[in-house]
């Protein structure tokens, strides 16, 4: 009897100093935060883009033969008209000499059968000869005509097949590479051209853009000739992360859509003065141009779970995700497109070790003050 009342003494002693205890404090963490505001921006889109010469013309062989001379070098640049090369013009010429031999002796069996067409009808008006010899020395004479006809179209053919023997450049441009040398033997059948000459004093520098971008753009302006001129002037970062001097000028657009990309083509031209752009090279197109009114926050104010971008607001004192629509502006901004208007306040600092719920107050800011967690005992 005396232990249980020691102890009950005890246990209400231990209780009553709990219930005197202070509550515990636990402070609230502090952070950096910002309000939103809109205002013009100037954003920057980039496209990949390849590039190609105004002109790439392979060079094919209309006739089979052995090169005899290679009348350039790779890299040269060569004026409309140039030889490039020379091949064997040996048979040809002898095929053309064959044909001048023809269409000289048609021509004098087109004479032989005049004279004797014009004698038979001298012999037929005087009734010596029957009408069937008129008329067979009319057909010979058809036959003369139609024989030199074929001997002057025989001769069109070899004097060109000898012209083909001399390959010249269709465009000025830039000679590119030359797989086959002097002694190769060629034809119109051969797998890849004698060269390519690319007109590179302007480029053409294609790129893609997706439909939901053109079709904002269209509806923007009214219409796609409307929108192409409303565009900002092309800029070019090559390869190496350069930019290219010069501007260019959005040409056109593809009428057709890519139907596995969902994407359109489009085509810009820039002048190349220089040289310093070439066929076949890559890049990417900058349009940079002002967007009206748009909220810009930095990327740390933000995270993403399951494609989903977020962003943490102040309420009453607790930490408040919000879902947000956002597009690239720079490595470290986004363009908020849905979710945030101007004077709304997001936390820009620790958003990833936040939580909901989690207990916030703002650096420097009116907050109601959460000064204390009173521990569960």
């Amino acid at each position: 009897m005396k232990r249980a009342i020691i102890y009950s003494a005890t246990l209400s002693l231990l209780l009553a100093s709990s219930c005197n205890e202070a509550p515990k404090v636990q402070p609230v963490a502090s952070y950096d935060f910002m309000e939103v505001t809109t205002a013009d921006t100037e954003v920057e889109s980039r496209f990949s883009a390849s590039i190609r010469g105004r002109q790439d013309i392979n060079i094919m062989p209309q006739v089979s033969g052995t090169i005899s001379k290679v009348c350039v070098t790779e890299g040269q640049s060569v004026k409309k008209g140039a030889t490039l090369f020379i091949i064997d013009q040996v048979p040809y010429q002898a095929a053309l000499e064959t044909a001048e031999a023809n269409v000289k002796a048609a021509k004098a069996g087109v004479s032989i059968a005049t004279l004797t067409l014009e004698s038979k009808r001298e012999l037929y008006a005087r009734n010596v000869i029957s009408e069937y010899e008129l008329h067979l020395a009319e057909n010979q004479l058809l036959s003369a005509e139609a024989t030199l006809a074929q001997a002057i179209a025989q001769h069109t053919n070899a004097k060109n097949s000898l012209g083909y023997t001399v390959v010249k450049a269709p465009s000025s441009g830039v000679v590119g590479t030359i797989p086959y040398r002097v002694g190769a033997l060629v034809g119109p059948t051969i797998p890849q051209p004698l060269t390519t000459v690319s007109d590179n004093s302007e480029m053409y520098v294609y790129f893609a853009m997706n439909e939901s971008q053109l079709l904002k753009l269209t509806r923007q302006h009214g219409s796609m000739d409307a929108a192409i001129k409303a565009m900002p002037h092309p800029e070019l970062s090559l390869s190496d992360g350069s930019m290219y001097e010069h501007q260019g000028v959005i040409e056109s657009v593809s009428g057709v859509i890519d139907q596995q990309t969902g994407s359109i083509s489009l085509r810009a031209v820039f002048p190349n003065p220089g040289r310093l752009l070439h066929s076949g090279s890559s890049g990417e197109i900058v349009l940079r141009y002002i967007e009206k009114d748009c909220i810009v926050i930095p990327c740390i104010a933000t995270y993403e779970v399951q494609d989903k971008t977020y962003v943490y607001q102040s309420e009453d004192g607790k930490a408040t995700s919000k879902i947000i629509k956002v597009s690239k502006y720079d490595g470290t901004n986004y363009i908020v497109r849905e979710g945030l208007e101007a004077g709304d306040i997001i936390i820009t600092e620790g958003v990833a070790m936040l939580r909901e719920g989690t207990p916030v107050q703002l650096k420097g800011a009116d907050n109601e003050q959460i000064t204390t967690v009173t521990e569960q005992q």
